[in-house]
């Protein structure tokens, strides 16, 4: 009994372990022989009915799974038919491309072959639109016709072969600009103002050279077609006579234009003024300046003095027996002395021209410092702006010349300061000197003439 219990429970562990249970170990009972038996038959049955479920289960994933496989073969299929499909597809548009590539280059020979002298046009239109742009683009004109630019710049960078009409187009704004160049006529436009304010006044133009309002002259701006006021009007009676023109009637007038259409204007407005040139000496510019009016003044001084001495004496010349006291020669006559012998006379007027000399020769010696310190004083300038711009230099680089402009205009501006003032006060100083070595040769001749006198007297 003993094995047999044995048996039927390695029997139960085995099914147990089959079926995924495992059997729990009960103590030892007395054996139920029949009941052992149904016990065996239940489990039978269930391990059968197990493995029949198993079974099915099997048979319905493997049943699955075909189908699964046959679905994909028919996905392979088909998108084995559409690559097919669309290989051949490229193949047609390859074969299309490559005739129409043919195609088109034989009908863009053609076109070329036929179209000859119409793509010379073509080009000569181009280059014609591009260099009217350019030259009409900076014409005073263009402030009155201010919508001829952008069909001007089309025209310029057109790709399609011209129009009849935009060939006449261009013509006609070739024609207008040559009969307008020939016009002085009155219009609105607008002005740009000195402080940046926009405002329409009545333009005056001639032609492409000048345009004028009630102010004077008036600039360009090529780049917003508009016109803009001066800061400072030209000199020379130019900004009068535009006025003048300006508020005229019509009739014959004279008006002052600018050949260069706007360039000469703009550098004549952009030079400096004496002022301007003042300020940018310094203040050794200053200097020179006021040691220059000195030394002008000392020298017309002198130069009225000279001449009012040399006529006077030119005057007691001709009268030697009336001696004058308000005049160099009449004051060495003055001190002739016929009782006194030859050599005391000689010296007598000797002292007495001396006596004059400083009178005829006063300032002369200024004027010559002053013409010797004026180049001196402009090398001083000169220096003392170069060591400005190397100073800006260091500081800031040469990136931007406008920060070396102090210095070197200081330094320019000294040098010509200093010539200025040099050169005439030179030049004058030797007309001042030869004045005055003329009315000191008088006194001498007519000393030595009336003690060779005396003497010729005395020896008869």
């Amino acid at each position: 009994m003993k094995r047999f219990r044995s048996s039927r429970t390695l029997w139960m562990t085995v099914f147990g372990l089959a079926l995924g249970t495992v059997p729990q170990m009960a103590p030892a009972q007395p054996a139920d022989t029949e009941g052992t038996t149904n016990s065996l038959q239940q489990l039978l049955q269930d391990t059968r009915a197990a493995r029949q479920r198993e079974q099915a289960l099997h048979r319905e994933r493997e049943a699955a799974f075909l189908e699964e496989r046959d679905q994909q073969q028919q996905k392979l299929r088909q998108a084995t038919q559409r690559l097919e499909a669309a290989q051949q597809r490229a193949d047609a548009l390859s074969a299309a491309f490559d005739d129409n590539e043919a195609t088109l280059s034989a009908l863009e020979t053609e076109i070329q072959n036929k179209a000859g002298a119409v793509g010379e046009l073509f080009g000569v239109y181009r280059q014609v639109a591009g260099d009217t742009a350019s030259l009409l683009e900076a014409s005073l004109i263009s402030a009155q016709y201010p919508e001829r630019r952008a069909f001007l710049e089309e025209a310029a960078q057109r790709e399609a072969l011209p129009s009849i009409d935009t060939l006449e187009a261009l013509r006609f704004e070739i024609l207008r600009e040559m009969t307008a160049a020939g016009e002085v006529v009155r219009f609105e436009a607008p002005v740009v103002a000195a402080d940046g304010e926009v405002h329409r006044t009545e333009v005056l133009r001639i032609g492409p050279f000048s345009a004028v309002d009630a102010a004077g002259f008036l600039g360009y701006l090529p780049e917003s077609q508009r016109y803009f006021e001066l800061s400072r009007q030209p000199g020379g009676g130019a900004a009068a006579a535009a006025r003048t023109l300006y508020e005229a009637d019509g009739g014959m007038q004279t008006a002052v234009i600018d050949p260069t259409r706007g360039a000469l204007l703009t550098t004549l407005v952009k030079r400096p003024s004496l002022g301007e040139y003042v300020d940018a000496g310094g203040l050794v510019g200053r200097i020179i300046i006021g040691l220059a009016l000195v030394g002008f003044a000392i020298a017309l001084w002198r130069a009225l003095a000279l001449v009012r001495v040399s006529g006077a004496v030119r005057r007691q010349a001709q009268r030697v027996d009336q001696p004058a006291d308000d005049n160099p020669l009449g004051r060495v006559l003055a001190s002739y002395r016929p009782d006194a012998d030859t050599e005391t006379l000689q010296l007598q007027l000797d002292d007495a021209v001396l006596r004059e000399l400083p009178g005829i020769e006063r300032g002369l010696g200024a004027i010559k410092v002053l013409a010797a310190v004026g180049p001196l004083l402009g090398l001083l300038g000169t220096v003392t702006g170069m060591i400005l711009t190397f100073q800006q230099i260091t500081l800031f680089g040469t990136g931007d010349p406008k920060l070396m402009a102090d210095g070197i205009s200081q330094a320019l501006v000294t040098t010509v300061l200093g010539l200025i003032m040099a050169i005439p006060l030179v030049l004058l100083h030797s007309a001042l000197r030869a004045r005055a070595d003329g009315v000191i040769q008088v006194l001498e001749e007519q000393s030595a003439g009336m003690v060779a006198e005396l003497a010729e007297q005395r020896r008869s």
